[in-house]
């Protein structure tokens, strides 16, 4: 039962990875397509930092940008397919085979490979592997390592104390199980659910996490990316819909305890309830995408003072700004320590609610 409960989060990881990267990889944006200016620009940096990249940029000394190449993958329906290196546009300051990363303030396709096809740019289809999702691969290897680790001392240890990593996720494990599984879904349907509900928590906390450590593999803002959020949101979305009962399509249409005149002649609230099924995987969807995008940028802004206090008022502004500034970023990574389990915590508690009504039977 345990080993079956394991290849079924293994499934589901697997699902979540091949989903979302073609969807992420259209939207890439690359913060070295930029000319550096000695002005320093707050919001280019910040924007830069939760943007996604074909390359990972690890730091600059000097003039020298230390990154790691990642492949870039594209289709052109004129020349078909290609792949290189992303260290072949030499960090946005050159062309490729006729490809580049597109520049410009008003550019549609600024910070994305294009095309240039009689002098116009054109958008190729891209499934390149983009820092985002190089660490969506990274996030799903070491899921898949702690989830078949535990289960495997689970069936080594049977009947004693948990050790090692199992007494470590074991507490998170139960969390999930009793107060958000078997709370929402009683103790007839939990089992059903529980496997996926324990992925999207530890892929959502773990993702958090990462993203709040600014040295590789971490830094990437990867659930600050609508795109992972939207497939999560989907996947939520699409397993509600497949489960619902005939009592939830009958109570969506007919809805219980609702006086007659706000079904009849105008069905306002059988619209409403059916207009619900769409938004609420689309508030899951932004919830998650603007708490940790938010999180970043105002953690980001404090940072930023030290350089805007030292081109106003010097050397010496920028240091007495630099105490105030790193204080509160450290004050606010410390709060993002805890918006990490809180958002795993509230999509994988919503996700649990969605399946129990979905899942609700006639009284």
């Amino acid at each position: 039962m345990l080993k079956f409960k394991v290849l079924k989060v293994v499934l589901i990881s697997f699902a979540l990875l091949f989903s979302t990267n073609f969807v992420f990889s259209q939207h890439g944006e690359n913060h070295e397509t930029e000319e550096q200016t000695k002005e320093f620009n707050p919001g280019e940096m910040i924007m830069n930092h939760i943007g996604d990249e074909y390359g990972w940029h690890i730091t600059t000394i000097g003039d020298t940008h230390i990154t790691i190449p990642l492949p870039v993958i594209l289709y052109s329906e004129k020349s078909g397919f290609h792949v290189f290196m992303s260290s072949k546009f030499h960090h946005g300051h050159e062309s490729y085979q006729n490809f580049k990363i597109a520049t410009g303030k008003d550019n549609r396709y600024k910070g994305k490979v294009v095309e240039m096809i009689d002098g116009k740019e054109v958008r190729p289809y891209d499934i390149s592997i983009t820092k985002n999702t190089l660490s969506l691969f990274i996030s799903v290897a070491f899921l898949l390592w702690m989830f078949i680790s535990v289960a495997k001392a689970y069936s080594e240890r049977k009947g004693k104390a948990p050790k090692g990593m199992q007494s470590f996720l074991e507490p998170l494990i139960v969390f999930v199980r009793d107060d958000i599984a078997k709370a929402s879904l009683g103790e007839k349907k939990y089992l059903k659910f529980t496997p996926y509900l324990l992925t999207i928590f530890f892929f959502i906390f773990l993702n958090n996490l990462l993203g709040l450590v600014p040295i590789f593999p971490g830094g990437a803002n990867l659930t600050g990316n609508i795109a992972i959020t939207m497939v999560l949101a989907i996947f939520t979305f699409v397993i509600t819909t497949v489960n619902g009962t005939k009592t939830y399509w009958a109570h969506l249409i007919n809805t219980p305890g609702v006086p007659w005149w706000l079904k009849l002649p105008v069905p306002l609230m059988p619209f409403v309830e059916i207009l619900g099924i769409f938004i609420k995987p689309f508030v899951l969807m932004v919830r998650l995408f603007a708490n940790i995008t938010a999180g970043h940028i105002v953690a980001l802004g404090f940072f930023s003072l030290i350089f805007l206090f030292a081109e106003m008022g010097g050397p010496i502004a920028g240091y007495g700004g630099a105490v105030f500034s790193v204080s509160f970023t450290i004050f606010l990574s410390l709060l993002e320590l805890l918006v990490a389990f809180i958002q795993a915590y509230v999509f994988t508690l919503l996700s649990a609610l969605y399946f129990g009504m979905a899942t609700e039977e006639s009284h």
